[in-house]
């Protein structure tokens, strides 16, 4: 699929899918407010009709969630909003005294004007006692994936890389747009 536009204001994170699927991949800001809900497809799917309906040409755009086990699905796709609200640390102690299990998860949405394709993964995991590390963005210095003993944020590049959710889901996206 060629004229795909990558709906995101951040240009590293542009250059990192172009560079990662090996393909030119334009990309746009484009300010949409998001839709309410725990589902992370609704979530994308809705973002990428209404910047479809924007900028006239086929558009991927993604979002993640992080669950904890605790709180069912929450907080989910609504991450972002208790990270600006209550800070890692906070999130770390809203877990004290129960289940630190947690699951990131990520999804890419392609939507063409017809169709809609997702391509995501998810990564077992469990929140930190607190905060650590300086790598990453968001709540990658409170998430630890299964087996790690390091939260995201202390990986090196070559240990993120070889353990990243967003690599599974881009993949998957590469092997369908180079069909």
């Amino acid at each position: 699929m060629n004229n795909v536009v990558f709906i995101t204001g951040n240009q590293h994170k542009a250059d990192y899918l172009a560079k990662w699927l090996d393909i030119t991949l334009e990309h746009q800001r484009v300010d949409l407010t998001e839709i309410q809900s725990l589902d992370l497809h609704e979530v994308v799917a809705d973002k990428a009709r209404r910047a479809y309906e924007v900028v006239k040409k086929p558009v991927l755009v993604e979002d993640v969630a992080l669950s904890f086990e605790a709180f069912g699905r929450l907080p989910g796709t609504f991450i972002k909003w208790y990270i600006q609200e209550l800070g890692n640390e906070r999130i770390c102690r809203i877990v004290d005294g129960q289940s630190r299990a947690a699951t990131a998860s990520i999804c890419f949405c392609l939507y063409d004007g017809r169709q809609t394709r997702f391509f995501e993964a998810s990564m077992p995991g469990s929140i930190a006692d607190h905060p650590r590390g300086k790598n990453g963005f968001g709540w990658d210095e409170i998430f630890m994936s299964d087996g790690m003993d390091k939260t995201r944020a202390e990986l090196t590049d070559e240990e993120m890389a070889a353990t990243s959710m967003r690599a599974v889901a881009l993949a998957k996206l590469k092997a369908y747009l180079t069909k």
